[in-house]
């Protein structure tokens, strides 16, 4: 997976997924089908991209595999069914929330389902090498695996790669009794979010050059040549929580009572330096004792250059940090730092909010491609959204910072795990706030890029090349949910099922980073020092945070009760005057801004790099009047924090 600052590292992957009717709709377990008289086939432990065509023979019986054993629980179905029911305003147990100590009562695995689980594992001569509240892990040898799942694993040619995974659905015995969610890492393929960004990672330092706008059209490029027949601003400065806060109707809330968690991999070693600084520098307020926290593993793996990153990751938490404090100066931050940025790590990470109800509120600047999702993983995601949306919590995540993907994969697709249907997808904008902190207008974001010619009189095959945009569209793999029908347009949601699948994103706020937000990070400079210093930053990472800060006000509105899964509320919202309506055209005619950048990251000994940068262009997608693939239902407008007081 990959954290969603703007732009574009990731890997292309191109495989699609089957449409898995009930794990992914529903997020419950598929219906068990006989495969044997005393197995039960768990769906969608086969990943598509294992084709016979791409068989490359069995893996060694001697090989390792380390697994992961996802547990259902005492009742899937009726977990599924009260996240619902608790989540619909319209619902009589809205609001009627379990604790997290209720919730492992009421639908979490028995001690005798674990017991059971852990006795095939072992007698099929696997060592249990861990027990949680959600999954059994498990490790050994090729043939223990293919004897315990009932399957041969084979090894298999992906893009430019070979990978083991299952030649058919992997089973269990029918004696289990429903205990087995499903299983993971049968197949080895990478399960893991990167992060990408518009910054070269924040070990190395980046500044951004000037001139800027100190609000949108403050300053304006008079020496350069115009776009779409007008002279266009400078991009601004990066916009500061006050600016954000009078943009999307903060009034006088603050989120005092409200706790928020932040979710990405490992952990900057300078955050509460950086936050702190950062806020004395903008005018917000200070940071008070244990107000930030941090919940980090015992140990990180993965953290090299070639596989995760570590200090890649360092600015992806500054960001969501400062975001959210910015925006929401009173709330309690909570940052849980993921010992990796695989799949299995940031599953532990979001399992530990909900099995200790650290938050009500859940930010998370990260995913991958659907394609690469596979439906054992989906799963296992949606288990723990649904648990915390039975506790009352609710999960935000950044929609992806490549528009429809095309251009990243050469697939049309949406990211994951924002395409599932319990949590709050969130889309991105290029936002315009002008003097006095005036909301002026928003468009979907999506950039076209064109560069100053040699002679300085006009823009280079103006408008550009598409470098980046909010991400969105609609799901191969997930049905429409009860809350999207009536309001998304059929044709967006029937796009790739006749039936209509989930369309993202849900809600949206800024994320242009070419109108984006400032932010404080200590960073390491040429000549090896290390100093706080400050960036615009954008993205959908950005986006994330700010629609979570922006549901604790809500949250706060609402005298401290917790608004938990927010979709049912959001789009019961639509078509009121609480969201401002994005369109990629607000003010009747082509938008754009002036950049100039230093062509060495840091200063200008290496020359200076100017481009006009369009904007409300996001590949195949499109924000138009009403619902849309970009922005969803919009963006909050004065009026949205108090609609979810209690009257």
């Amino acid at each position: 997976m990959r954290s969603n600052r703007a732009t574009l590292r990731a890997a292309s992957m191109a495989a699609t997924l089957p449409m898995i009717v009930g794990a992914l709709a529903l997020g419950i377990p598929a219906a068990h089908a006989a495969d044997a008289p005393a197995r039960d086939t768990l769906a969608g432990t086969k990943p598509a991209w294992a084709t016979a065509k791409a068989d490359k023979g069995s893996t060694s019986d001697s090989a390792k595999v380390s697994a992961r054993v996802y547990l259902a629980g005492r009742d899937a179905a009726s977990l599924a069914k009260y996240a619902k029911a608790v989540s619909d305003p319209s619902s009589a147990a809205y609001g009627r929330y379990l604790s997290a100590a209720q919730a492992k009562a009421r639908y979490g695995a028995t001690a005798a389902q674990v017991a059971a689980v852990k006795a095939w594992l072992t007698a099929a001569g696997l060592k249990v090498t861990g027990t949680t509240e959600h999954y059994v892990s498990v490790s050994g040898d090729v043939a223990a695996a293919e004897k315990a799942f009932g399957t041969q694993l084979h090894n298999y040619a992906k893009g430019s790669k070979t990978y083991r995974a299952p030649a058919k659905a992997a089973t269990v015995p029918d004696s289990l009794d429903g205990a087995v969610l499903t299983v993971t890492g049968l197949d080895n393929a990478p399960h893991k979010a990167t992060h990408s960004d518009q910054l070269p990672g924040p070990g190395a330092a980046f500044k951004n050059a000037g001139p800027f706008s100190s609000y949108y059209g403050s300053n304006v490029a008079t020496t350069l040549p115009k776009a779409y027949g007008k002279a266009i601003p400078y991009a601004v400065e990066g916009y500061t929580g006050k600016q954000l806060r009078a943009a999307y109707g903060a009034g006088a809330y603050t989120g005092k009572g409200v706790r928020v968690a932040i979710t990405d991999a490992f952990a900057s070693p300078t955050i509460a330096f950086d936050a702190a600084t950062y806020a004395k520098k903008h005018g917000d307020a200070a940071w008070k004792t244990g107000q930030l926290r941090q919940v980090l593993p015992k140990d990180y793996t993965h953290t090299g250059a070639d596989e995760c990153d570590a200090s890649g990751w360092y600015g992806e938490e500054t960001l969501d940090v400062e975001a959210v404090h910015a925006v929401a100066p009173a709330a309690n931050v909570t940052y849980v730092g993921a010992a990796s940025c695989m799949d299995d790590d940031l599953l532990d990470s979001l399992s530990k909010i909900v099995d200790n109800h650290l938050a009500d509120i859940v930010s998370n600047s990260w995913g991958d491609v659907e394609a690469n999702q596979t439906p054992d993983l989906a799963a296992a995601y949606d288990q723990v959204f649904q648990f915390g949306a039975v506790e009352g919590i609710g999960f935000y995540f950044s929609s992806g910072d490549n528009g429809d993907e095309v251009a990243n994969t050469g697939t049309k697709q949406v990211d994951t795990p924002a395409n599932s249907a319990w949590v709050t997808a969130v889309g991105g904008t290029s936002l315009a706030v002008g003097k006095g902190d005036k909301y002026l207008w928003e468009t979907g974001w999506g950039t076209e890029k064109a560069s100053l010619s040699a002679d300085g009189k006009s823009w280079t095959n103006f408008p550009g090349a598409y470098t980046s945009g909010a991400g969105g569209g609609t799901s191969k793999t997930v049905a429409e949910p009860y809350y999207q029908k009536g309001v998304v347009p059929k044709a967006l949601a029937t796009a790739n099922n006749a039936a209509g699948n989930r369309v993202v994103p849900d809600i949206a706020a800024i994320a242009d980073p070419n109108t984006g937000f400032k932010v404080g990070q200590t960073q390491t400079f040429p000549d090896g020092s290390e100093q706080y210093s400050e960036y615009r930053i954008g993205g959908t990472s950005l986006a994330a945070p700010v629609i979570a800060a922006v549901q604790a006000l809500a949250q706060e509105a609402r005298g401290g009760e917790a608004i938990g899964f927010a979709n049912p509320s959001i789009y019961s919202k639509y078509g009121s005057r609480v969201y401002h309506d994005v369109t990629d055209n607000p003010t009747g005619y082509g938008l754009a801004v002036a950049r100039v950048d230093f062509a060495n990251g840091v200063d200008a000994t290496g020359g200076l790099l100017t481009s006009v940068r369009s904007l409300g262009k996001d590949s195949s997608l499109s924000a138009v009047k009403g619902y849309d693939d970009v922005t969803g239902v919009g963006t909050p407008a004065s009026g949205y924090v108090d609609s979810y007081r209690r009257h």
